[in-house]
């Protein structure tokens, strides 16, 4: 026990008096030294987590530091009830000292703090005990954080009918490549085409156009001005503005740059774009300072940063974006009035009203060059499909990562490449279409 036991009030001193009666031994932490309070927990078979509640904000100091570096270091298995203590729950904050469980039981609902990093690590195996709330009492809550699910993605992609075409499914124009970064722009593209795009067109630096049709048959290229570095030039602008027009979606951005014409012709030419604009990497950086004037687009904005990225955007550390990737994605979306994406480990999406999702796909194995690219071309795909932005990029990135943890399980965990993904999201979708997807988080049997 690690408050004082005469504090005690109301329903904590009856449950008290009720382990009282039923001989259950209650110790005082405060009177135990720490050789001895590294003993009773050494001792354990099992240690149940119950120190903090949900309203708690860290870090955790004093005798309940202690305890939770005592705990930690016994070797038992820790099972955390709804959070694992020293966690933030509205957050994902984890500030030391934290308890590290096996397993954590999220009472009625997960809280931010299990499912979103940096606290997630700490949570373990994560069960959902359903404690009789209503779900009608759950849907009429005004909850801004939700976590998607297959069942979610499910019911939110669109059925193809039975007389479909081409024409139906988007028609996709791609920005993107440069000398030495042409790969980003076949990725973005085979992206498109996994996520069901029916007609993808990538705008490439003229000596990079004949590369596309050998890497990628099925995408349709468009020759854009260049110049003497393999850039886009600024000369691109008309030419952008023509495919724009000939597109349902623009993805801006994977491979192009950061050459001053770059970065000119962007600034100019997307204020031109009606269409939803998906705009990552280089796209992203032609905005570093000057993240305001994305709001400032005519059309529907999604942007697909990773924490770097981010960080550059904001102008802000990368540490301070993944201390807290939750409110730092909100803040984002709001500044460019836009989507956000902020990817990494537990992906969040975020729209401009404070409302978020948590991604809960995803592997470590996915750390490598070019996932962004892939992710990017399926966000465009799906908006071309029909669906509201941030619809479009939850989706996306739930089958994304879903496409990520079946190529891993099939290949391994090292040397996964990024085309693998994209050519993954087709049976990732049918998982979900089928039920077969485990989360990692689960009801209590």
């Amino acid at each position: 026990l690690l408050a004082p036991r005469e504090e005690l009030r109301g329903l904590p001193a009856a449950h008290l008096e009720a382990l009282r009666e039923r001989r259950v031994t209650v110790e005082e932490a405060a009177s135990l030294t720490a050789s001895a309070l590294e003993a009773a927990l050494g001792e354990a078979d099992l240690i149940i987590d119950a120190i903090f509640g949900t309203g708690f904000r860290g870090p955790a100091q004093d005798l309940p530091a202690r305890v939770i570096e005592a705990a930690n270091a016994s070797g038992a298995p820790i099972l955390a009830v709804d959070l694992p203590s020293g966690v933030d729950a509205a957050s994902g904050r984890a500030d030391p000292p934290c308890i590290r469980a096996a397993a954590t039981v999220a009472i009625a609902l997960p809280k931010v703090g299990v499912v979103q990093y940096p606290a997630a690590a700490h949570a373990g195996r994560v069960y959902v005990a359903d404690i009789g709330i209503p779900d009608a009492l759950v849907r009429e809550a005004a909850i801004p954080t939700s976590l998607a699910t297959a069942r979610w993605v499910d019911r939110t992609l669109p059925r193809r009918p039975a007389n479909s075409h081409k024409g139906r499914f988007g028609r996709i124009g791609i920005v993107a490549g440069a000398r030495g970064f042409a790969g980003a722009a076949v990725l973005a593209a085979r992206g498109a085409i996994r996520a069901g795009a029916g007609l993808v067109t990538a705008g490439l630096p003229a000596s990079l156009v004949a590369m596309l049709p050998t890497a990628l048959p099925e995408a349709m290229t468009r020759t854009l001005p260049e110049t003497a570095a393999g850039t886009l030039s600024e000369e691109a602008y008309q030419a952008v503005i023509e495919l724009a027009a000939a597109s349902d979606v623009v993805a801006v951005g994977p491979g192009l740059s950061t050459h001053p014409e770059v970065v000119a012709l962007l600034r100019r030419v997307l204020p031109r774009i009606e269409r939803p604009i998906v705009l990552d990497a280089d796209g992203l950086n032609a905005f570093q300072g000057a993240a305001r004037l994305l709001a400032d687009l005519p059309g529907p904005l999604v942007i697909t940063p990773h924490p770097g990225e981010m960080a550059r955007l904001l102008g802000r550390r990368t540490a301070e974006v993944e201390s807290d990737r939750l409110q730092t994605a909100r803040e984002a979306a709001h500044l460019v009035r836009g989507i956000v994406i902020l990817k990494g480990a537990r992906s969040v999406v975020a729209a401009p009203d404070g409302g978020a999702c948590i991604i809960p796909t995803g592997t470590p194995a996915m750390a490598t060059g070019g996932m962004g690219d892939v992710l990017t071309g399926a966000v465009a795909a799906l908006l071309g499909a029909g669906l509201p932005p941030f619809e479009a990029a939850a989706c996306a990135a739930y089958l994304h990562g879903l496409a990520g943890n079946l190529t891993a399980a099939a290949r391994g965990e090292f040397g996964l490449l990024a085309h693998e993904v994209a050519d993954g999201i087709p049976r990732a979708l049918a998982d979900v279409r089928s039920g077969r997807v485990d989360e990692g988080i689960s009801a209590v049997p």
